[in-house]
């Protein structure tokens, strides 16, 4: 089965961008900074949120049955991942500090959050893509 990476893709790309762009400006009160911090923290969530999806269909070639794959929580589709080879241990461990904080800056807006997540990036951005790259390996097998 074919899984298309395609939009998983260019979510990482416009993230790479938006990261581009924040570290390209000086002043932290200027409101170019704020609206590339609030670019990075939605591509953050939009690239965990469709690494999570593709990696369930991937997934579902171990289990009786679809609806199996589908019922599992985020945090499981790395560990099976991990279980079956797709991703290392240390890999899956960073999936799932991804997805803490991801829940973490989804109940509070504070900038400290928002902050957080922009330390998180370049080593999200290096998952991500294994990811995806991953996934269309998967699919040459």
């Amino acid at each position: 089965m074919s899984i298309d990476t395609t939009f998983l893709r260019r979510c990482i790309a416009s993230l790479e961008r938006a990261v581009e762009g924040i570290e390209e400006q000086e002043d932290r009160d200027d409101v170019m900074y704020d609206i590339y911090r609030a670019a990075c923290v939605k591509e953050f969530e939009l690239v965990l949120e469709q690494s999570g999806k593709l990696l369930r269909k991937r997934l579902a070639a171990w289990f009786a049955s679809n609806r199996q794959a589908d019922r599992l929580h985020f945090k499981d589709l790395f560990r099976h991942a991990a279980r079956h080879d797709l991703v290392d241990c240390e890999a899956a461990e960073r999936w799932l500090r991804y997805r803490d904080n991801r829940n973490d800056t989804a109940h509070n807006y504070a900038e400290d959050f928002a902050e957080a997540t922009l330390k998180l990036l370049p080593d999200f951005v290096a998952d991500a893509k294994a990811l995806a790259d991953m996934i269309d390996r998967a699919d040459d097998a």
